[in-house]
């Protein structure tokens, strides 16, 4: 490129480069790193990697584990050391493969063929994945400056029926070795951190222990807004990984998300004291197959509830259930829980009615966004024994309702019409998949023309946009813990 006077762009001040450099996303600044040894000066200057978001492995990946591991690592040594804000998602390389899982929810993922080869495949994508997180905590590890570090591992696929034990570990070579490798550089991350506020590890395998957090520095423990340790852990290995000596250190939380069976009376009690800095965001992860190993019993009562919000009275609460019973969950939802965003996903287990009817009442003035997913083949009918729909009711009764996603229930036409009437433009986001629409045969003989046609345009004429049904379900079923990850992260955002 040319410039006036014959001068050319590589006699531009490095300053000016970066500045130009800045304006590029993370990819094209290392595409453009290779054009010359200048540039690749210019672009590795630390202000342009302030902030670095990365995702390894996965179905998305077409190189292999060790060229995604050697790329990491090159990022890594480059900027770990001066990186402000790491967002990572890591999965295996080889991406669904589990030919160990007899978990009812990996029904939504293909599984290969068993055998041999099989088993040699999974071995290999868990060491990939262990030496990445290696990488990782390796080049981060004395980084002073880091403010936010949000680590996501896409393992569940990895998993051997819910749970990952020394005796799976004993399959990669060094896996024991490496795995206490990985959880002392996290702890020595935590210990040298000095200005963190954001700290999200979510079902990242074998990096965090009931120890962990003890290690976090007390500048950072003042600094800390954000906390989430979350992991899929059943069995034996089932843990609590926040006491409440290292919560009450962290006086200036405002976003917490922690598994629901670890919010206990007692830490909500915690949570409650005037002296601390009021909550703002609280997100649970409630897995019904925890239950049989972490029952409800001593979670926070009525009365915790009501103590927490009148200390933090703009406390907004995200729920995700799993394979939940609606027995349990009408445990848990109390009446002063302050929940705004509810979504409950199953395979197996059914929502009721009557579970429909409880959250249409207690949160009507507070729920805003509402998931009902479930992947089973028969599809039942919510309405069945009621006179008036559930889900039509929770559109009437939650005002502020604006995002209702339906899969695996029937949702009959005349009743979608109805809430998209209800609610208006103020609905925006309605997602209803279109195998589980369903159309009366009573009310099809006042239709003229294709029946979804007609639906789509009464829908549309009353959110007053385009609508259409969701044609390919696996846009509405991802992968329940990244989809949790996701929320809580954009949940917690900005608080």
């Amino acid at each position: 490129m040319a410039l006036c006077g014959g001068v050319g762009a590589m006699a531009l001040p490095s300053e000016l480069i970066v500045h130009i450099f800045s304006f590029l996303s993370d990819r094209d600044k290392l595409r453009a790193s290779a054009v010359c040894s200048r540039w690749r000066e210019c672009l590795f200057y630390p202000a342009l990697w302030t902030e670095l978001k990365l995702r390894i492995g996965g179905d998305g990946c077409n190189g292999s584990g060790s060229d995604e591991t050697a790329k990491l690592e090159f990022l890594m040594r480059k900027f770990g050391s001066f990186v402000r804000e790491l967002q990572l998602e890591l999965a295996p390389v080889e991406g669904n493969l589990s030919p160990l899982s007899n978990d009812p929810t990996a029904a939504r993922m293909e599984q290969p063929p068993g055998g041999q080869e099989a088993h040699q495949r999974w071995r290999d994508a868990m060491a990939t994945y262990l030496d990445q997180v290696l990488c990782v905590f390796t080049g981060i590890r004395n980084n002073r400056n880091l403010q936010k570090l949000s680590l996501y591992g896409d393992t569940f696929i990895l998993q051997q029926d819910g749970q990952l034990d020394t005796s799976s570990l004993q399959q990669v070579q060094q896996g024991d070795k490496k795995i206490n490798e990985v959880q002392q550089l996290f702890m020595e991350l935590l210990s040298n951190s000095r200005q963190l506020r954001w700290l999200s590890c979510s079902f990242m395998l074998g990096v965090v222990t009931p120890c962990s957090l003890s290690c976090l520095s007390n500048p950072a423990a003042e600094t800390l807004q954000h906390l989430s340790l979350l992991d899929h852990q059943l069995g034996e290995q089932m843990r609590s990984l926040v006491s409440l000596s290292e919560l009450d250190r962290l006086s200036n939380l405002r976003s917490l998300a922690l598994d629901f069976c670890d919010f206990t009376s007692e830490l909500c009690g915690l949570l409650a004291s005037p002296r601390r800095a009021p909550l703002h965001r609280l997100s649970l992860l409630l897995n019904g197959a925890a239950l049989e190993f972490k029952p409800l019993k001593g979670t926070a009562t009525e009365d915790d509830w009501k103590a927490l919000v009148r200390v933090s009275a703009n406390l907004r609460v995200y729920v995700m259930a799993l394979e939940v019973d609606s027995s349990d969950l009408l445990c848990v939802l109390k009446p002063s829980l302050p929940l705004e965003r509810l979504h409950l996903d199953s395979c197996t287990t059914l929502v009721t009615d009557g579970a429909l009817e409880l959250i249409s009442q207690q949160y009507n003035k507070t729920l805003t966004d509402f998931l009902l997913l479930r992947d089973a083949p028969d599809l039942p009918d919510l309405g069945v024994n009621c006179n008036e729909d559930p889900l039509v009711l929770l559109a009437w009764r939650c005002k502020k309702l604006a995002v209702l996603v339906v899969h695996g229930y029937i949702m009959w036409s005349h009743n979608l019409v109805a809430i998209s009437r209800l609610r208006g433009s103020s609905l925006r986001v309605l997602t209803v998949s279109e195998e589980s629409l369903g159309f009366d045969p009573e009310q099809s003989i006042y239709v003229q023309g294709d029946p979804v046609l007609y639906l789509m345009k009464q829908v549309s004429q009353s959110l007053g946009r385009d609508w259409q049904p969701c044609m390919d379900s696996t846009a509405v079923l991802s992968e329940p813990t990244q989809h949790f990850h996701r929320d809580l992260c954009a949940f917690s955002a900005g608080v």
